[in-house]
Order: structure tokens, then sequence, then C-alpha cells
């Protein structure tokens, strides 16, 4: 199997505290007015660039679509592609093209390729795609299911591309004409809300998208959708519910970090208050989840030694005796004392103090054990010695995106520039603060 070969920054403040539930939380750079110094500068550069090498190397040249995970080493991945890390790689080749990692000409030509493989050839129901395929020719791998988030956040990716490509005409087309074909109406169901998939041999989950979680980001774009939406009501039907933790309230659920990362990598919902009931700021609340998140490892140090304030951060990731999709607070019940670089590095548009810190500290004790081709390991468990053996396209990718975003905001501004996330922001009632 053949794969791709590798081919003024704005100072960043601290902005005055905000206020999100019953905690006071330091908020994240605004990248138009805070204060990173040169080693910041250097060390998110060099972060995002091994990154991008990830979906730079790991795509393959007929189809696009991305191994779902590869090897620490850099070695190639299994040919398992994931539609989500596919959506990642079209973000991806954005930032590449505009820091000069990869010729703008040949990112353009990659996405475009990729869209209309998954226009034209990949498998797909109602518009909806395979969790994981071939990475050859898309066809369904290990009897996975047809996945509405994964479908999303392949979705975002597209229309990334469309925004940051739109000197391209094909690419702008390409991803309206996927997003248009997917039927969000379909995916409800017959209910209120959307279902987590669809198999083929038994038809739909059960699982609802029915609490706060990565949904945030699956709801928004149907209710934008130019085609098929989803009704604007879906918004108000899903619980909010709320956890304290530290001085921290903020409404999440009991799931792993990057519920919150997901669907801010793409919409930009600084400010942005709810609509619906206790009306939060979805950037504060976030911000709050993770600085509860450190305060939550700090105190697991008792149990865990290497938990600190200088090394934190769990998520899904995998584990020394598999994948975990664990996380906090509360805890769930399998934490080892694994430590998960992106759950930092999927927050570093949130708390980039905080993130920036333990991601630097992480790399200067554990150095070229948890530090190669593509950046930093998916885990490693300072207690054991254990370090992951792959790289994972979707963790990667948070991480590239996050701290894009804290360096340029270019993700937000190239996504944001669809004329769908903004009509979803107003169906939805989610508006900024007076």
């Amino acid at each position: 199997m053949k794969i791709f070969p590798f081919f003024s920054f704005i100072i960043l403040t601290v902005l005055p505290p905000l206020f999100a539930g019953g905690g006071a939380v330091q908020s994240a750079c605004a990248y138009s007015s805070c204060t990173l110094n040169a080693s910041d500068r250097d060390f998110l550069l060099e972060l995002e660039k091994r990154s991008f090498n990830y979906f730079a190397e790991q795509a393959d040249p007929e189809t696009g679509l991305v191994n779902d995970r590869a090897r620490f080493d850099g070695t190639l991945g299994g040919g398992i592609a994931s539609s989500a890390a596919t959506g990642f790689g079209l973000s991806a080749l954005c930032i590449g093209a505009s820091h000069g990692w990869m010729s703008r000409t040949e990112a353009e030509r990659r996405a475009k390729l990729t869209l209309e493989f998954m226009l034209e050839k990949a498998p797909q129901v109602h518009g909806w795609f395979y969790h994981f395929t071939s990475l050859a020719d898309g066809e369904r791998r290990w009897n996975s299911e047809v996945s509405s988030i994964d479908t999303a956040l392949f979705l975002t990716g597209a229309l990334t591309a469309a925004g940051c490509f739109a000197d391209d005409k094909d690419i702008p087309a390409l991803a309206e004409k996927i997003y248009a074909r997917t039927d969000f109406k379909w995916m409800m169901a017959g209910g209120d809300l959307l279902s987590m998939g669809w198999y083929p041999e038994s038809g739909f989950l059960s699982g609802r998208w029915d609490t706060h979680s990565e949904q945030v980001l699956l709801e928004l774009l149907a209710i934008g959708a130019p085609q098929y939406p989803a009704p604007p009501q879906m918004w108000q039907k899903w619980r909010r519910d709320t956890v304290s933790y530290s001085s921290y309230t903020y409404i999440s659920a009991n799931a792993p970090l990057f519920i919150h990362q997901y669907p801010q990598a793409w919409f930009d919902l600084r400010g942005m208050r709810d609509s619906v009931p206790p009306h939060e700021d979805f950037f504060a609340n976030s911000v709050a989840a993770t600085l509860a998140h450190r305060d939550f490892c700090v105190d697991m140090g008792n149990k865990f030694p290497s938990y600190s304030k200088d090394i934190w951060g769990i998520t899904a990731s995998d584990g020394s005796d598999g994948y975990h999709a664990w996380g906090g607070p509360p805890a769930t019940p399998d934490i080892d004392g694994t430590v998960v670089p992106c759950a930092a590095g999927g927050s570093l548009m949130f708390t980039p103090e905080a993130a920036l810190a333990t991601l630097k500290m992480q790399r200067e004790k554990y150095g070229d054990k948890i530090w190669g081709p593509y950046g930093f390991a998916d885990a490693f468990n300072p207690k054991t010695g254990w370090v992951g053996p792959d790289n994972i396209g979707i963790d990667v990718g948070m991480t590239l995106l996050s701290a894009e975003n804290l360096l340029t905001g270019d993700i937000w501004k190239w996504f944001m520039s669809n004329p769908e996330p903004n009509k979803a922001l107003e169906l939805t009632g989610l508006k900024k603060q007076e």
C-alpha cells in the first residue's frame, strides 16, 4: 500500500477572569490579545508540525482517507481509515498550507481528491458514512456502524476546507454536495433526537444524543443543514446536567474531556450564551471543565503520584490493557495513572497557560520516550513505564486544531465563513453576551 510521502504570529494576554457556574475561571487567550513568549510559540509550532505530519503521511494517495491509527515511531498504519480522522485530515491540510508545511497547490489537490472520493465512491447510507473503512477503497470494516458523530467530524473538515480553499470553486461545491445529501431527519429515526448510528444488520442504535457531549457539534450541523435539516426544537430536547468539582460548576456528562473539545475545534462559541436554561456560555463552560479536570487529576496524586499540577490530563485513549473512555470528574473506575497528552492538547484553546505548562513539562520530563514523529504518544503511564505504541488520528487532530485556534484562530475563521454554521447559531438562539 502506498501512502503519501511527507512533504508573524499574533501575540497572545490573559483576559480577566470569567465565571462559569460557581467558580471563577481564567479565560482562554483571545488570539488577538494574549501573550505567548517565544518558547511557547516555538513549542506549539513544533507540536503542530509533527501533528500535521500524521495527516500528510497517513493518507492514501488514491482515496484521501486517513488511517485511524499509526505506529508511534511513524511507520504506516494498518490500512483501516476512519471518517472522523479523514475530517481532521481535511482541516490539517488547511493548517499545513497556511504555515507552508505543504504547498497550497498540493493541499488543494488532496482536499479535492478526498472530497471527490467521499462524494462519488465512499459507501454511504442517506449521506452518512461508516465509522471504520478500508483505507484503499472505503469499504466497511470491522462490521462498524454508520456513525452519526463520525460523519459529523468529517463534515466539519469538509466545511473547513471549503472555507480555506474558497478560491478553488470545486472544493466548496464538493463539500456543499456532501453536506446537502446528509439526511439528518432520517437519522432522527422518528424521534426527537438524533440516533448514535445505524447498522445494516439491525437498524438504528437505541442510544440517542440526549445529554451534553460532542453532540453539540452534531446537532448544530443538523439544524443548520442545507437540505435535510433537523428541526431547531431539537436543541431544547437534550439534558444539560451539571457537575461540580473544586470551585467549578459546569454542564457536562460523565464522559471524557474530549466532549468539550470536539464541538469547539470548529464552532466558534466564544462568548455565545445558550438559549436554554441555565443559559450557559459554552466556551467559559469548557474552560471550567478543563480546570476542574486539572484539579481532579492533582487530587488523585495521593493514589497516583505521577499526577500533579505539572503532569495532568486523561481522556479517551489507549491504555496498557486496551482502549478506555476514562475521564472525570467523577472518576471512571478504570483510571490507573495513565497520562493522555491530548487531554491538555485539545484544551489549548480553552486554558493555554495550564495546558502549555503540562505539555511542556511532559516533553521535558519524559523526552523521546513519549515524543515522536507525530508529536506526543497517545498515552503513557509514568508509574509502570508503559508508552502507547500507536498514535490515534482523532487525538493527534484534536491537539493540532486546538493549538492552531490558540495561535491564529484560523480553524474557527475558515469553518465559520460558511453560511450553515451561522444559520445554526441563529436558529438555536445562541447569541453573543451583551
